[in-house]
């Protein structure tokens, strides 16, 4: 079984493609991956998560949250709050790096997802900040990575 951690950014074009997403996703399903790790930001990492919840109607998959802190949801807005804790319910396993939040524990928890993962899965438009660094670091660990691109063209970002 395939592990397959996934990262992007917390703000998504207006004309981001769900359909896209979850066509990429079971892609990487019929490659074998059956175990995904979210970091459960809002944007990318809520909008994969909730196209993995859909699939799992027709495979079997293990969800995992990866969460940075305890409490991350409570600074989100209050709809993307309850959209967190929907999904978080939907998940086989929870993990929790930190008890709260610390300056370093985004990027502890993009590199805990990499260092188990067999692939990464991106969305990755600019070439600086937590979902660029976490391409480089998976790159940097010989761990393939998948980039998505939906509602523009990045070919060139990192």
């Amino acid at each position: 079984m395939e592990v397959c951690a996934l990262t992007g950014h917390r703000d998504l074009p207006a004309d981001f493609d769900v359909g896209a997403l979850s066509d990429k996703l079971e892609q990487l399903i019929g490659r074998g991956c059956r175990r995904f790790l979210c970091g459960m930001a809002m944007g990318f990492d809520l909008t994969a998560l909730a196209c993995l919840v859909q699939l799992r109607d027709s495979f079997p998959l293990t969800l995992v949250a990866c969460i940075p802190f305890l409490g991350q949801e409570r600074g989100f807005p209050e709809e993307e709050r309850q959209r967190y804790r929907r999904l978080m319910a939907q998940c086989d396993e929870k993990v929790i790096l930190r008890g709260r939040y610390a300056p370093d524990c985004l990027l502890a928890r993009d590199r805990y997802m990499v260092d188990r993962a067999d692939v990464l899965l991106a969305y990755c438009t600019r070439r600086t900040g937590g979902t660029a660094y976490t391409v480089r670091y998976a790159l940097s660990c010989g761990v393939p990575v998948e980039r998505l691109f939906v509602g523009g063209n990045a070919d060139n970002i990192l």
